[in-house]
């Protein structure tokens, strides 16, 4: 996870009452009538995860495909892992197609109530209502459901009787399109108010430790990610709950649209690969075969682009609202030049304090812009950022100077809510 931002995170999650609503572990809604009609039936069945590092751990969804499965043995059930660590629906939506949609999904679990506890409620209604209508448009006959985990303040948020923000708005779309959401924290939160259970702590190891803890359980190591055989296992015994009121219900017939809940959702956002791009001679497409890099992330991404050399430009044009890249932070990277419709260049680092690693990430170049035609030009900078200098923020330190000494850029797609404007780029 993006530990810069989950510091963030932590601060931020406000106590919100959900208006007209009662404070409940699941909302069965419109159900998933369509995904327990394939699973009784015994056909093959495909349930994707889309979530960040809660999700991507060895927990809830791993627990939920094997529950799946002993439920419905007749069933082929398989499994589509969208997750990743440290992103929210602002990646979520790009990458939805890519990740989920390609592979076919009878069933969308989606986990970002976490990740997108920093981002505004208006935000989040963008993103979320993109993904939903992006998933009907491509198969109105996949279901969705919502599912919330929680972190840091979040927890006293729940015992006070309340939702926090990003719940909040995450609900406002659930009840537009009657998804069922399902919320694992609520009996978290009840277990901790009743002091059963610790919610960030070392799981006892001595006889004396277990005996000191009695029937308490510890939830996680770090109020964030939960322990598999404690933490999310409670997880998975909430969506079980869930399956059981949701189950029920058999409203078939595909998913409908309707009227959007906000008009400047994100329905239009893709991932583009950036081939499609000009771009400059000291690119190199990189291969799994040989770069490690590749074989890492090349699931996540369209592609994997290299180039180092000061002045190494990708160029392109497009119509719409916004645009980005989606690229990997590491020990090696530099900055990138931000050039958008010939405004002056923003310098933009690809280096933050965590790059002892490369990690997924994104350089988003303009948003809320007019739906109008724009250019982007982006190069690299001559200069690199004061790496030691940064590092110092977080108390790391260059280890090996040959693993930090460059200005590389790692770019993986163009990240687009509008359409692609063919052509030789604007100067």
């Amino acid at each position: 996870m993006n530990y810069l931002r989950l510091a963030h995170l932590l601060t931020v999650f406000l106590a919100v009452p959900l208006a007209g609503a009662e404070l409940a572990e699941c909302i069965p809604r419109g159900g998933l009538p369509h995904v327990f009609a394939k699973l009784s039936r015994g056909d093959t069945v495909r349930i994707a995860y889309l979530g960040g590092s809660i999700t991507a751990q060895d927990g809830w969804r791993p627990k939920t495909l094997r529950w799946f499965r002993d439920q419905f043995p007749a069933a082929k059930v398989e499994e589509i892992n969208a997750a990743i660590g440290g992103t929210g629906s602002d990646l979520g939506v790009f990458r939805l197609q890519h990740d989920v949609l390609a592979g076919g999904p009878d069933l969308v679990f989606v986990e970002f109530a976490v990740n997108d506890g920093g981002a505004s409620p208006e935000q989040i209604h963008r993103c979320m209502e993109g993904i939903v209508r992006q998933t009907w448009r491509a198969n109105p006959a996949t279901d969705i459901c919502y599912v919330y985990t929680l972190a840091g303040g979040m927890l006293d948020t729940l015992k006070a009787g309340h939702l926090p923000t990003s719940q909040v708005a995450m609900e406002q779309i659930a009840e537009h399109y009657h998804i069922p959401s399902i919320n694992l924290g609520v009996e978290v939160a009840r277990l901790e108010k009743a002091g059963r259970l610790v919610f960030k702590g070392e799981q006892p190891k001595t006889d004396s430790e277990k005996a000191a803890m009695g029937d308490r359980i510890v939830f996680s190591p770090d109020s964030v990610h939960p322990y598999p055989e404690s933490g999310h296992q409670l997880y998975l015994e909430a969506i079980v709950r869930g399956m059981g009121l949701i189950r029920p219900l058999d409203q078939r017939g595909p998913h409908a649209l309707g009227e959007p809940f906000t008009t400047d959702n994100l329905e239009a956002a893709k991932l583009l690969s950036l081939d499609r791009a000009r771009l400059g001679s000291g690119w190199t497409k990189l291969a799994a075969a040989t770069n490690r890099l590749v074989r890492s992330f090349g699931s996540r991404l369209p592609g994997l682009w290299r180039a180092n050399q000061p002045g190494d430009a990708i160029e392109f044009r497009f119509k719409g609202t916004a645009v980005g890249i989606y690229d990997l932070l590491g020990p090696d990277c530099g900055q990138v030049n931000v050039i958008l419709d010939g405004a002056p260049a923003v310098i933009r680092p690809r280096f933050d304090a965590y790059c002892t690693y490369h990690r997924l990430a994104t350089l988003m170049v303009g948003q809320n812009l007019s739906n109008t035609t724009h250019s982007v030009r982006l190069t690299i900078h001559p200069e690199q950022p004061d790496k030691a200098a940064i590092l110092r923020q977080r108390n790391e330190k260059i280890d090996d100077p040959k693993r930090f000494d460059d200005r590389a850029w790692y770019a993986g797609g163009i990240l687009l809510v509008g359409e692609w404007v063919e052509g030789e780029p604007a100067r």
